[in-house]
């Protein structure tokens, strides 16, 4: 293989199953496609259901720590693990999410804003499911610019020809 911009030119292809719109959620699909998408990796990102208000123009992403009770926070020097019980209480989200942000400036972690416009210049391609955008009656003028809108078969027709695969 020959080598092109420090990478290696593999001419493969991944897709990826975005179904999450939480920040928590969010970092991982990301993450992968400007990562593979950095190695020539041809990406593909199908948005559906929850994962779909990633592609809209502001975003507004919060964590809830309900159902997570490994999820221990860096607090004052140790590690803190919430319990369900606390994090079903008022403000327990809005809390839990401006931590993580903090966190997240704090360590040099970049945004998903930031992640998102690199996937975009790194021609990583986003497929809106259609279905969903009808569902939860979204507006294309709403979402980013550049998406195409599509169905299971879209999505389909770029993982029967990819390497990887992923469920996010």
């Amino acid at each position: 293989m020959t080598a092109t911009n420090g990478s290696q030119n593999n001419a493969k292809s991944m897709s990826i199953i975005v179904t999450k719109g939480t920040l928590d959620w969010a970092y991982p699909p990301f993450i992968l496609a400007t990562t593979a998408a950095a190695m020539d990796v041809k990406v593909t990102m199908f948005f559906t259901f929850y994962g779909l208000p990633l592609l809209k123009k502001k975003l507004d992403l919060q964590i809830s720590p309900l159902g997570k009770p490994d999820m221990a926070m860096p607090v004052m020097g140790m590690h803190m693990k919430m319990p369900n019980m606390v994090a079903m209480l008022p403000g327990v989200n809005a809390a839990a999410t401006t931590m993580m942000k903090n966190l997240i400036k704090k360590k040099g972690v970049a945004s998903i804003e930031q992640l998102r416009e690199a996937a975009i210049e790194s021609e990583v391609e986003f497929i809106a499911c259609q279905m969903t955008m009808d569902l939860f009656e979204f507006d294309k003028s709403d979402m980013i610019d550049g998406i195409i809108l599509g169905g299971a078969a879209a999505y389909m027709e770029r993982a029967l020809k990819s390497e990887v695969n992923l469920f996010i």
